[in-house]
């Protein structure tokens, strides 16, 4: 949550306007509300089923699988749009959508500026050595078409992976 603050923050004052983040669900709650200003109450409101679904950003299969948009504003005064996408269970699979979003954003809003738009990626360590989406993802990155200017990748070693025991990752 720190490093996701400093670095949205340092993004604002080097002239970054959104910053699109795509991640599996743990810690997804946290970034909601810690990162991006969405209330307690909105967050119980939708498990206990009482809000209306803003379908745009996705119903999810399981309510932290929705995505989220907002507007914060930094501790130096810049404003910076952030989303969280919306992801199915297959936790990875959110990756490549980012990354299609920013670059179609960096190529319809900035005009292949792709300082202005910053992606990035949470993942759990079992991930990263048991899902090749990440490694293809990375392959993609340097050609032409895919290029977005260059990606953020957390890699969090939550020691619980499903993929693979965390000695052999």
């Amino acid at each position: 949550i720190a490093a996701l603050d400093f670095i949205i923050s340092k993004g604002a004052s080097l002239g970054a306007e959104e910053v699109i983040i795509g991640m599996a669900h743990r810690g997804r709650l946290n970034v909601l509300s810690n990162i991006m200003g969405k209330t307690y109450e909105q967050i119980f409101n939708e498990f206990e089923g009482t809000a209306i679904p803003d379908l745009t950003m996705g119903d999810g299969d399981v309510k932290y699988h929705k995505g989220y948009s907002s507007e914060i504003t930094t501790a130096e005064g810049k404003k910076v749009n952030l989303k969280l996408m919306p992801n199915p269970s297959h936790l990875e699979a959110v990756n490549p959508v980012v990354e299609g979003f920013v670059r179609a954003q960096s190529d319809r809003q900035y005009q292949y500026d792709f300082s202005k738009i910053i992606p990035i990626l949470i993942h759990g360590d079992a991930a990263v050595a048991g899902q090749g989406i990440i490694y293809e993802l990375a392959q993609m990155s340097k050609l032409p078409g895919y290029n977005t200017g260059g990606t953020i990748h957390f890699v969090i070693n939550n020691q619980v992976g499903f993929t693979t025991d965390f000695d052999d990752a």
